[in-house]
């Protein structure tokens, strides 16, 4: 008798099963409101960046080097990337990127301009460079660099580097580099021997034309009638101000005329941050002492004043890498790292199930100064009450269009989820590094790794 109803009991568990499931599929939306925490200071592509080293002594997700020409550069077209791969390599495998500028002088140091064109009979200038504070004067070999010869390795170079290297994930941004000394676009106070416009021009189309992906900076805003730079105004360039906290904020004097947001002011470029990275360095001078109580830097150059007026995303500064900024001031320096570029903050998700369509909604706010410039895949996905993943999906938002103080971007997305199992079910979303080794993008929430690292935990239903 037990027997000949046990199929039958057997069934109607399995219809009870599946109606508690189909119950659980047909969930109506539910919102839920995120709080908020302040995003970490080494988030990727942003904050404070030091030369390639092992310190890990402050948080930080980017490095930068200075690399020579004669490095890489064998002939007009032969090329030994070697000592760059083991660059980018090394600063990988610290889960960091990179920012690359080469250059062809540097007073102190030898030529950085390749020996084949030394000896083809480029014309090198012999000198002592004064403009070196805080080092002593020092020898520099400045080439002409109107030679005809100079000019085609240079565009050579610059077609090679971004055919091998636009969109490594590796690389953070590049430099436009080259031009000048140390590669910073000036020969100051040689400035007669410094490039013409014509071949200002030459640098910054060969760059545009060879890196479609990785973002480029130069030194110097400049407009239509600025008497030494040629125009980059209307350029897919960004800019880094290398004398960041000293030369930075508009004083209206015309001495200061080469201050950053002057510049920027001339090149009509005030907004340009909107859609291309600014960058820089922090000026040598206050490296030790800009967080100190009262700051080290000029009156009106202040890193909260500087900060707003460029929107900086990222600053060379070894003050902080050195062990010299401890206590508060280094707490400072942390939150200053912090302010630098984008904060994403999820204030609210809805997610809802109808029909064997899970429908997300996620309302995102830019609470940081700058937009994230790269547009990696956001990524959303449904953990099951044991941790495992149920389903994973790529969404086409852009995160490059969550622009700071303006308005909340929402974004909705949907996959097929017909579950198995009961929940509770998580909703997690993430942006993973493209490069392997390095860390996610990390949101200012709460529950940001909360449940699975890397990830912000949603919503549960």
């Amino acid at each position: 008798m037990k027997c000949k109803w046990l199929p039958v009991l057997m069934a109607l568990v399995a219809m009870v099963s599946a109606l508690a499931v189909g119950f659980a599929a047909q969930a109506p939306a539910k919102v839920t409101a995120l709080a908020y925490a302040p995003a970490p200071p080494d988030n990727p592509l942003k904050g404070f960046v030091t030369y390639p080293r092992h310190d890990t002594n402050f948080p930080h997700s980017l490095e930068w080097d200075y690399t020579k020409l004669s490095d890489v550069m064998t002939g007009y077209n032969q090329f030994n990337w070697a000592p760059f791969e083991a660059k980018l390599n090394a600063v990988a495998s610290r889960g960091h990127q990179f920012i690359a500028r080469f250059y062809l002088e540097w007073p102190g140091k030898t030529t950085g301009v390749p020996q084949f064109l030394i000896d083809a009979g480029l014309k090198m200038r012999r000198w002592t460079n004064t403009n070196t504070q805080p080092f002593p004067p020092a020898v520099d070999h400045t080439p002409d660099y109107e030679d005809a010869r100079l000019r085609a390795a240079l565009t050579n170079f610059i077609h090679a580097f971004g055919k091998r290297y636009d969109g490594d994930p590796r690389i953070g941004f590049v430099q436009l580099g080259l031009l000048g000394t140390w590669g910073e676009w000036h020969n100051y106070p040689r400035s007669e021997w410094f490039a013409s416009k014509a071949v200002q021009i030459e640098v910054m189309d060969a760059f545009q034309m060879a890196f479609k992906k990785t973002k480029l900076l130069a030194r110097y805003p400049a407009g239509p009638n600025e008497p030494v730079y040629a125009d980059n105004g209307q350029r897919p360039i960004g800019y880094h101000d290398d004398s960041f906290a000293w030369a930075t904020v508009h004083t209206g004097k015309k001495s200061d005329s080469w201050f950053f947001e002057t510049r920027l002011r001339a090149a009509n470029a005030l907004e340009k941050w909107r859609t291309q990275p600014i960058g820089g360095e922090v000026r040598p001078e206050v490296w030790k002492c800009l967080f100190d109580e009262p700051s080290c830097t000029p009156q009106g150059q202040e890193f909260d004043k500087c900060l707003a007026v460029t929107h900086v995303s990222w600053l060379c500064n070894e003050g902080v890498f050195r062990g010299k900024v401890q206590g508060a001031a280094r707490e400072r320096a942390l939150r200053a790292a912090q302010k630098m570029g984008y904060e994403l903050y999820a204030s609210t998700a809805s997610v809802s199930l109808a029909n064997g369509k899970l429908e997300v909604t996620v309302t995102v706010t830019n609470t940081g100064i700058a937009p994230f410039y790269y547009d990696w895949p956001v990524e959303l996905g449904v953990l099951d009450s044991g941790g495992q993943w149920v389903v994973q999906w790529k969404t086409d938002w852009k995160l490059s269009r969550v622009q700071p103080a303006e308005a909340a971007t929402v974004w909705q997305s949907s996959t097929n989820f017909r579950p198995t199992q009961q929940g509770p079910f998580r909703l997690l979303m993430g942006v993973p590094n493209p490069m392997p080794s390095g860390p996610p993008l990390r949101f200012a929430n709460q529950s940001q790794d909360q449940h699975l690292p890397g990830w912000l935990t949603l919503a549960e239903f």
